[in-house]
């Protein structure tokens, strides 16, 4: 965590707004910062709900359809998906576990740890993912063609440059 962000406890802890100090304004680069935090986590809710829209018609969430496709390589432990995505292994455990108790992905031994099992599509699974990949190829064109590469291209390395400065503090 960042030396100077507050632990969570803070919310709780915190003096009623009239005997809270004054704090001194941000800087523009620090407004433009939180612009643009307020932006992505907005953008993460639409994303969710457009990729839940994108994988309905193959019976799954956006949850499952991103273990799906971590299952893909067949060479991925929960927690690889877990680093991948950004999220707790808990959550993507609970997600594997649901997904194997249906028959969507099957867990295989692996060489490189006892007890970390692979995670492996089934067939079901891979019709499944195959399906919702076909759906957000149509959708990722034509959200590409209304935006443009170049200006998306723009915004990824913005975001890669804000994700580098996040991993290095």
């Amino acid at each position: 965590m960042l030396s100077y962000m507050p632990s969570r406890q803070h919310a709780v802890n915190a003096p009623a707004p009239e005997k809270r100090p004054s704090r001194p304004p941000r800087s523009p680069a620090g407004d433009a910062v939180s612009v643009l935090v307020l932006r992505v986590l907005r953008l993460a809710g639409r994303l969710t709900e457009a990729g839940d829209v994108l994988a309905r018609p193959a019976g799954h969430t956006s949850a499952r359809w991103q273990v799906l496709a971590g299952a893909e390589s067949e060479r991925a432990t929960v927690a690889d998906v877990a680093r991948a995505l950004g999220l707790a292994r808990q959550s993507v455990q609970r997600v594997a576990d649901v997904l194997a108790d249906e028959g969507w992905v099957t867990w295989r031994d692996n060489p490189a740890h006892a007890r970390a099992k692979l995670l492996a599509l089934t067939d079901k699974g891979r019709l499944a993912l195959r399906q919702i990949q076909e759906a957000q190829r149509a959708w990722a064109d034509e959200l590409g063609a209304r935006i443009g590469a170049k200006e998306l291209a723009k915004a990824t390395a913005v975001l890669d440059a804000l994700l580098g400065a996040l991993d290095a503090a």
